[in-house]
């Protein structure tokens, strides 16, 4: 299950785990202009726990999500597609 809040400065995603037990704590993500953020609590912490990606980390991570296993980058320019190094 998932929630989606358009806030001011940015687009928040929250994450229910709802599958089997044991259950993992929320995941908030905040899509912001420059940057997105990952978010966790850690119960065993007792502390939130923050990612901090670029654009173009978040961009790259769109891509790896349907390709097979290797190494890639995306060429800066349009149209360019998704190129495998090596």
């Amino acid at each position: 299950m998932f929630t989606i809040e358009h806030d001011f400065d940015c687009t928040v995603v929250t994450l229910v785990d709802d599958g089997a037990a044991p259950l993992q704590e929320d995941v908030s993500i905040n899509a912001f202009a420059e940057c997105v953020t990952i978010e966790q609590y850690d119960a065993r912490t007792d502390e939130v726990h923050k990612i901090t990606l670029s654009t173009a980390q978040i961009r790259d991570l769109a891509a790896a999500l349907n390709l097979p296993e290797g190494s890639y980058f995306i060429p800066k320019t349009p149209g360019g597609g998704v190129k495998p190094i090596g």
